[in-house]
């Protein structure tokens, strides 16, 4: 599913060349999922934006399928986050004039889809009601709580039925409790689905629980 090669990814400041990541490999199976672990700076969340087609690598190789990312110009590569992948941060960025249900078809408004609007209404109700929020719908984000808004992330993130899920510390903004209920749901939605999920955390018990740990060594970056 994911086959990353001598990825390296710098950024130029002023009279210094920044390497945020360096000759790194990575390899996950369709249907896996992987923690991503690191000390603050090393590179994680850039590590993400670039599976995640939002930042270009200096070098190297990142396959996703049969996918090579480096040769998708800007609209292609919208298209391809916007139909192949979910994503999750770790503050919700749900939008508050928006309720509920309007917030998880979002995404649908960024693309096109063979579906009409009423299937895929449908499919956002279901998700909803499989994260505990059926009745939540019309409701918007300042009347739900941290954990309801984060669920709602979830939902939000497997609307388009994406091969690929990224979370960027996803129970970073909750209490251990509420972390590990989402955390628990997330997993569970991950297995039903099929989807293949990598999970950027600093929680060492919450990247056992996710499966196979990728760990990014370095100094502080930025």
């Amino acid at each position: 599913m994911i086959q990353v090669q001598n990825l390296c990814v710098e950024f130029e400041t002023p009279g210094e060349t920044i390497k945020v990541l360096e000759d790194l490999f990575f390899e996950l199976a369709e249907g896996e999922s992987s923690a991503v672990v690191g000390p603050s700076g090393s590179g994680k969340t850039t590590f993400l934006n670039v599976l995640g087609a939002m930042l270009p690598a200096t070098s190297g190789k990142v396959v996703i399928g049969d996918q090579d990312i480096a040769q998708l110009d800007e609209k292609q590569a919208a298209q391809f986050r916007n139909q192949k992948l979910g994503f999750i941060f770790q503050q919700h960025q749900l939008l508050p004039q928006l309720t509920v249900l309007e917030n998880v078809l979002v995404p649908r408004l960024a693309g096109s889809w063979s579906e009409n609007e009423e299937e895929t209404r449908q499919r956002a109700r279901k998700l909803l009601e499989r994260v505990g929020l059926g009745h939540r719908l019309s409701h918007r984000p300042a009347e739900l709580s941290g954990g309801e808004k984060q669920r709602t992330a979830v939902a939000r993130a497997l609307i388009n039925q994406p091969k690929l899920v990224l979370a960027d510390e996803p129970t970073g903004a909750l209490d251990s409790e509420t972390g590990d209920k989402v955390v628990e749901l997330l997993l569970e939605l991950q297995k039903e689905q099929g989807v293949t999920l990598i999970v950027v955390t600093h929680d060492l018990k919450l990247a056992e629980r996710v499966g196979n740990i990728f760990e990014i060594l370095g100094a502080p970056a930025l």
